[in-house]
């Protein structure tokens, strides 16, 4: 079952277009494997609906197929355009096309850097899930803020840290949301993947008759789950969050040295939302002999770049990883 976001942007692109169907529990090449029982599909549709401005006309049921059941959605051609939060998609053959893209404009002469890297997180775009395109749009929103506050952030140089102390607090800010929106996109992921195969929910913690009751419908249920797993990383215990999580250990792309790196990066975010940057014990912990005990940590635009840059490599690999394991479903803001 793919998330709600996928459903919306599909039947916005075929209202758009000519019309046609969604067939749910068919792959691409036409193998039917149909459709898992634990997910109420048409909850996940009435959301989808909810997220489009206006409302095509679509109708949909449950459809029995060779002792297998499908769930088939029939899209109208709609007489106006149809948006999902804004975006505006079409049917092209085989393929979704947005037709109303947000360019970002960088300043004329600012840090060729950031442009170099916006161009780089755009291409991950492509064959990526809801969880990693709203990652990248988080972190392009980042560059922008660092493009245009550029005299306080860098007023000497991309390499030195701001002597500005308005552009080492914003410096701080900035730092923080990107480190916690990986750790989003790794709750948004599992519950993709929850989605994708439900039999990795059932095994995958205990929860009580409250957790159930205090949501909706078992969408809101599994997005709660997914939330609930990544306790661990927040607290900075990556390699916890990898014991405890086999949908993404399984997926062998994050190794001893990329957990000990993304460690050090949870860290500092730690240091400056909690510790306005100044080191303590626990922090030297993890970077010995590098720094001073009580000492303010700072990093240069250059230092920040790179950690973000890391960050969303990261992501698109896990991301290419999950889809090729659990066929997830993916966005196509091409």
């Amino acid at each position: 079952m793919p998330p709600s976001r996928n459903i919306a942007q599909l039947i916005s692109s075929f209202a758009n277009a000519d019309g046609g169907y969604i067939v749910l529990g068919a792959s691409d090449n036409l193998e039917i494997n149909g459709l898992s029982e634990d997910f109420h599909a048409n909850a996940i549709t009435h959301k989808a609906l909810d997220l489009l401005s206006p409302q095509p006309q679509v109708s949909y049921q449950y459809v029995a197929y060779k002792g297998k059941k499908l769930y088939a959605i029939k899209v109208d051609k709609s007489n106006s355009l149809i948006a999902v939060e804004g975006k505006i998609y079409e049917r092209t053959g085989a393929n979704v096309k947005l037709l109303n893209p947000t360019e970002i404009q960088f300043k004329p002469g600012g840090y060729l850097r950031i442009k170099i890297i916006n161009q780089q997180i755009e291409a991950y775009k492509k064959e990526s899930t809801n969880a990693k395109t709203k990652l990248i749009e988080h972190y392009q929103s980042i560059l922008k803020i660092i493009d245009d506050l550029g005299h306080i952030l860098y007023p000497i140089d991309t390499s030195a840290p701001t002597v500005n102390q308005e552009g080492k607090t914003l410096a701080r800010i900035l730092f923080s949301p990107f480190v916690d929106n990986f750790e989003t996109y790794l709750s948004d992921l599992l519950y993709e993947i929850f989605l994708a195969k439900p039999v990795t929910l059932k095994f995958s913690s205990t929860v009580t008759i409250k957790e159930v009751l205090d949501c909706s419908d078992l969408q809101e249920f599994v997005n709660y789950l997914a939330k609930q797993k990544i306790g661990k990383l927040q607290k900075g215990s990556v390699k916890g969050f990898i014991s405890d999580n086999a949908q993404i250990n399984n997926l062998n792309v994050i190794d001893n040295l990329k957990q000990n790196e993304i460690e050090k990066i949870l860290q500092i975010r730690h240091l400056y939302s909690h510790r306005n940057g100044i080191v303590d014990e626990k922090f030297l912990q993890y970077f010995t002999g590098e720094f001073a005990l009580n000492l303010e940590h700072q990093m240069s635009i250059d230092e920040i770049c790179d950690k973000l840059c890391y960050l969303a490599e990261i992501a698109h690999q896990i991301d290419s990883a999950a889809i090729a394991k659990y066929k997830l479903a993916q966005m196509n803001d091409e």
